[in-house]
C-alpha cells in the first residue's frame, strides 16, 4: 500500500479482550500507520483492546483515565476538541452512543465512523427488554448523525436497516481485516498433539467460544454420526468458555471422549487449521465468522451452518463451502461426509478468504472514511 501524508485518525474500542472487535484492532491499527497514519487508540482501563508484539511508531495509546465507556465522555470531549483527529472510528453500541454524543457537544468536525459486527435483532433476543429497547432506539435515532456506519457483511446490513429504521445510504459494507498477508502462504507447523503426527488420520477442527451460541453441541452429535462408520476420525476443539463441562459431558454421554480433544486457548490457531482435514462452524448467528475466513486462509475445506449472517457470503452461497441449517447434525454430518470425500483445491479455498486479507481490507476502510 503506498504511503500518505500525514493524517490522523482516532479509534475508540473497549472490548473483551478476546473479541472478533479485538482481533480486528490487532490486524486494523498497525495497518493504518503502515499506510501513513497517525492512529491514537483510546483506551478504557482493564478493558482492550491488546496489542500484540511492539507498538508501531505513529501508533499512540491514550488512556481515557476511566473504567467504563459511559464515564469517558468527558475525556473523549477534552480529546476531540484538542486533538482534532481527522475520523473517529468507534465500535459496538455502547462506545458509538458515547462517541455520538461527545462528537454534539464538543462540536467537532471529525468524521464519525461507527462500526457494528453483530446481526442485531437476532443477538438483541437473547437480551433483556430494557436493553433490547435501549440498543433498537438508540441505533435508530442516534446513529444518523454519523456519516458512515461500516457492517461485516450484507445480511448485517440488512438486518439493522430493517429492525432500526436507518437509512440504507448510511449503511455500507465493508469487509473486516481478517488475515494477515504473510498466513496465505506461511507453511504452518504441525501441531505437537499425537493425532497430527498420525497421517492415517482424518481430523475435524471447530474453533471459537464455548458458548450457546456458537453450538458445538451439535458439532459433538454431528461427528458422533459421522465416527460410528469411519474409525480414522477425529474431532478436535479449541477455545475456551463456559460451555465445556457441558461439552465434554455430551462427549461422554455420546461415546466420543475418546475421539474427542478440547484443546481449550492456542496461540495459534493457524497450526491448527492448516492441519486438519476439515474445519466445520456452527454457530447458531453471527456477525460474520471469523475462524471460518481463517480456516479458508489455510485452503482448509469448510462447512457451515447457513446462519444469520455471515457465512453463506463468506462461503458464496456454497460456491467454496456447504451450507447447513442450524442445530441439524444430520444434515451437518452429510455435509462433512461429503466434504471429506471430494474436498475443493486449497488454492481455490484461499480466493474465499482474500477480500478479508488485512491490507486489502485496510484499504476499504479508508475509502469509507474519506481518505483515499
Amino acid at each position: 500500500m503506498r504511503r500518505l501524508y500525514k493524517r490522523r485518525i482516532a479509534c475508540f474500542f473497549a472490548t473483551s479482550g478476546h473479541s472478533g472487535v479485538d482481533r480486528l484492532a490487532q490486524n486494523l491499527l498497525p495497518a493504518l500507520v503502515e499506510a501513513g497514519f497517525e492512529v491514537d487508540l483510546l483506551k478504557v482501563r482493564r478493558h482492550g483492546p491488546v496489542l500484540k508484539g511492539d507498538k508501531p511508531n505513529g501508533l499512540n495509546i491514550v488512556d481515557m483515565g476511566t473504567r467504563h465507556v459511559y464515564s469517558s465522555i468527558i475525556p473523549l470531549i477534552r480529546y476531540l476538541k484538542t486533538r482534532r483527529p481527522d475520523v473517529l472510528l468507534a465500535d459496538k453500541d455502547r462506545v458509538n452512543r458515547v462517541t455520538i454524543l461527545a462528537k454534539m457537544i464538543s462540536k467537532a468536525k471529525t468524521t464519525l465512523i461507527l462500526s457494528s459486527g453483530t446481526t442485531i435483532s437476532v443477538d438483541l433476543a437473547h437480551r433483556g427488554p430494557f436493553e433490547r429497547f435501549l440498543q433498537r432506539s438508540s441505533m435508530g435515532r442516534l446513529y444518523r448523525f454519523a456519516d458512515r456506519v461500516i457492517v461485516t457483511c450484507s445480511g448485517v446490513k440488512e438486518d439493522m436497516v430493517n429492525y432500526t429504521g436507518i437509512s440504507p445510504s448510511l449503511v455500507e459494507v465493508v469487509p473486516p481485516p481478517v488475515v494477515p498477508t504473510r498466513f496465505f502462504d506461511v507453511v504452518q507447523p504441525v501441531p505437537d498433539h499425537p493425532w497430527y503426527q498420525e497421517p492415517d488420520k482424518k481430523i475435524i477442527l471447530g474453533a471459537g467460544e464455548l458458548c450457546y451460541r456458537k453450538d458445538f453441541s451439535t458439532l459433538l452429535r454431528a461427528f458422533s454420526l459421522l465416527a460410528s462408520k469411519d474409525a480414522s476420525l477425529r474431532l478436535v476443539i479449541i477455545g475456551r468458555g463456559k460451555e465445556e463441562k457441558n461439552l465434554k459431558r455430551l462427549a461422554r454421554g455420546l461415546q466420543i471422549e475418546d475421539k474427542t480433544a478440547f484443546m481449550g486457548f492456542v496461540q495459534n490457531p493457524y497450526t491448527y487449521m492448516a492441519h486438519s482435514s476439515l474445519f466445520a462452524f456452527t454457530s447458531l448467528w453471527e456477525g460474520l465468522g471469523f475462524v471460518l475466513i481463517e480456516a479458508l486462509s489455510q485452503g482448509t475445506p469448510c462447512v457451515s451452518t447457513d446462519c444469520p449472517s455471515g457465512p453463506s457470503e463468506i462461503l458464496q452461497h456454497g460456491r467454496y463451502g456447504r451450507l447447513v441449517p442450524v442445530k441439524d447434525p444430520n444434515a451437518l454430518s452429510d455435509a462433512m461426509d461429503q466434504t471429506l470425500k471430494a474436498p475443493l483445491d486449497p488454492e481455490t479455498l484461499k480466493e474465499a478468504a482474500m477480500p478479508y486479507e488485512v491490507r486489502r481490507a485496510t484499504r476499504e476502510y479508508l475509502k469509507v472514511m474519506g481518505l483515499i
